[in-house]
């Protein structure tokens, strides 16, 4: 809210992008005061990468897993799936009598999730985040209003339901976002998993807000998992922060640990256009029912 602009809190929001640190999360999560805003940063983004396979320890980053980004090429991904109409992902679990359990990264050994983590950004804690696995915070840019943020939510979904027609429901949520505006969407396999991903803006609390989100129907052993990553930055700051923010949408991954890891995912191209040049990112955010998440300080 714009009148508590020194204190940290997460608004139902969106979702978008960052570098790399890989989660199977089983750390404790880290608390630090936010910091003013500074100059936006250097093109080139430097990205810390930090492994976490489900079921290891999570071991400390050294000084040499520092490394400037590299690109990585992706052939477009091709969908068959006919977008649903109406309800949400969630709404469309709720009818078919599918349990959502919410998952938490201490422990979780199910997935290997890939989260990429830019400089300047910090995992954060925050109890306004309904069911939260991961958030993410830029700590050092914004613009003194609203800090850009990715947020990570996994649930096991316990019932029976069509993969396909389940992600069919995948872009309805942002699409009810106030005021919201597509950019790009897409309807196409992620790592050879059921997807849905949609990038737009939307009007929050007088802002002008740009989201990311993508939804994954994961596989690991019998059990299946919806996996969201949102990412949402003010309009004001979003050409400053879009190294960051590309960076953690193109080296998001989500992988079972008995199967080798996914190849880098189509990017999310918009209807009838070319697909624009890829920011470098390094080779390696909700339930379905919430908005999208925007930290206002």
């Amino acid at each position: 809210m714009l009148e508590t602009a020194r204190r940290w809190g997460l608004l139902a929001g969106g979702f978008a992008a960052g570098t790399a640190c890989v989660l199977g999360l089983a750390g404790t999560t880290a608390s630090a005061e936010p910091a003013a805003p500074v100059p936006a940063p250097a093109p080139a983004t430097v990205t810390q990468t930090v492994t976490v396979q489900a079921g290891a320890p999570a071991a400390a980053p050294g000084p040499n897993e520092l490394t400037v980004a590299t690109p990585i090429a992706a052939a477009p991904a091709i969908s068959t799936i006919v977008p649903a109409a109406s309800g949400t992902i969630a709404d469309f679990f709720k009818s078919k009598n599918v349990a959502m359990e919410p998952q938490k990264a201490d422990g979780f050994k199910s997935l290997n999730i890939v989260l990429p983590m830019p400089t300047g950004w910090a995992q954060v804690p925050d109890p306004n985040v309904p069911d939260a696995f991961a958030v993410i915070a830029d700590r050092v840019g914004g613009d003194g209003l609203y800090t850009s943020n990715a947020a990570l939510q996994v649930y096991k979904l316990v019932g029976d339901f069509d993969p396909k027609e389940a992600i069919s429901h995948g872009l309805i949520d942002s699409q009810q976002l106030p005021a919201f505006r597509p950019i790009k969407g897409s309807l196409a396999d992620f790592g050879g998993m059921p997807s849905a991903a949609i990038e737009g803006t939307y009007r929050q609390n007088n802002l002008t807000l740009n989201t990311s989100r993508r939804h994954v129907l994961a596989t690991s052993g019998p059990d299946k998992y919806l996996v969201t990553l949102s990412v949402t930055t003010s309009a004001d700051v979003s050409v400053a922060a879009g190294s960051a923010t590309d960076a953690i949408v193109n080296g998001f991954r989500v992988g079972s640990p008995d199967a080798p890891p996914p190849p880098a995912a189509a990017p999310v191209a918009a209807p009838n256009a070319p697909t624009a040049p890829q920011a470098p990112v390094a080779p390696a955010i909700l339930p379905a029912a919430a908005q999208p998440l925007g930290l206002h300080r």
